[in-house]
């Protein structure tokens, strides 16, 4: 049962933590569009690279992928809370009830490690090349937090047995 209780938990904090994500990317929507406006510019790379025909400065198109990454949490966020209230439910039930039970919140994360391994690291990191700028570099940050969900995913994985703690 502790072990069913961490996981519920660990999905918990993660489904919380998408929810302040997508709470601050829209009551604060102008500041964190301008981490995507400079990335997509590519405008504090280093001067001269040869990816500069990377930059995007279409401006509808980086509210696209804004409005894109937006999405991208809130469906993450919608799917970590169901997940959980699926957990919830079925803590007390049998071993294979429970391991029937991660299916939604293993798409949820799922969908967070992607977020950040494909929107940040990938395509801001290496194809706007965002690891060359002093001011909008986010891979730290997305490392965390695929570190910090992919521990989560893990541990969530790991099949329930039924004389488990």
């Amino acid at each position: 049962m502790t072990l069913r209780i961490a996981k519920i938990l660990l999905v918990a904090a993660v489904a919380f933590f998408y929810t302040i994500v997508v709470l601050n990317n829209i009551t604060d929507y102008g500041s964190n569009y301008q981490f995507v406006h400079h990335v997509l510019l590519m405008d504090t790379t280093f001067p001269g690279n040869h990816g500069m025909w990377r930059a995007i400065q279409v401006v509808p198109v980086q509210t696209a992928f804004y409005g894109g990454i937006i999405a991208w949490e809130s469906v993450t966020t919608a799917l970590s809370w169901i997940g959980v209230y699926k957990l919830i439910w079925a803590v007390r039930g049998t071993a294979a009830g429970f391991n029937a039970a991660k299916k939604i919140s293993i798409a949820a994360l799922t969908l967070g490690l992607l977020l950040w391994l494909v929107a940040f690291i990938t395509v801001g990191g290496e194809w706007f090349l965002m690891w060359q700028s002093k001011i909008w570099n986010g891979q730290e940050a997305a490392f965390r937090m695929f570190t910090i969900i992919g521990i989560v995913y893990l541990l969530l994985v790991q099949p329930d047995a039924e004389d488990q703690p």
